[in-house]
């Protein structure tokens, strides 16, 4: 137990690396009305089957955080009132399914299939998170009329395709990059 609690110098680049990454996805967007295409989701698998489940999370808990503190690495911006834009429950999406993601890695082997259901199990946390976020802002916050089916559409049916290429494209390169990091 006490192994478990210890937290390798490796495993702290690596955290600190899935966090930069993370921060360099969300400058990599297709901007659209209320929620932008980043590839930031992709990190977060990443980091979710390569990292411990705990280090996973934090990497992307460091992330909110450093944008919380009013660093402009959010796709839109930072500071404080971020969490009154309606992608911020995405954020927060991120750090439950790095968790998950790296609760159903442990013990499993880091292949293409597995990859693509562990990765499109973060997707479907992102959504539970996100989507009930922006309908909430959109329509409490900012006053714009919308119905939950609506927001449904707008936060998340246009983004599955996208999201999907992107379990894809983790899954072609995690398990090389999963032995790569076991090998040292």
């Amino acid at each position: 137990m006490k192994d478990n609690l210890r937290i390798s110098n490796r495993e702290l680049v690596l955290t600190a690396l899935f966090t930069t990454l993370t921060i360099i996805g969300a400058f990599i967007r297709i901007p659209l009305p209320y929620v932008s295409i980043t590839i930031q989701n992709a990190f977060v698998f990443m980091a979710g089957l390569l990292l411990r489940k705990k280090m996973a999370a934090l990497s992307q808990l460091l992330y909110i955080v450093i944008g919380l503190l009013g660093i402009p690495i959010f796709s839109e911006g930072g500071g404080l009132a971020y969490i009154f834009k309606p992608t911020f429950g995405y954020l927060l999406g991120f750090i439950a399914a790095a968790y998950l993601i790296g609760l159903l890695a442990e013990n499993r082997e880091i292949d293409f299939k597995n990859t693509v259901l562990i990765s499109l199990s973060g997707i479907g946390v992102i959504y539970l998170f996100g989507v009930p976020y922006l309908y909430l802002v959109l329509k409490i916050v900012m006053g714009v009329e919308i119905a939950f089916p609506e927001a449904i559409k707008t936060g998340m049916i246009a983004f599955l395709p996208g999201d999907f290429l992107k379990a894809l494209f983790v899954a072609a390169i995690a398990p090389r990059l999963s032995r790569n990091l076991k090998q040292g």
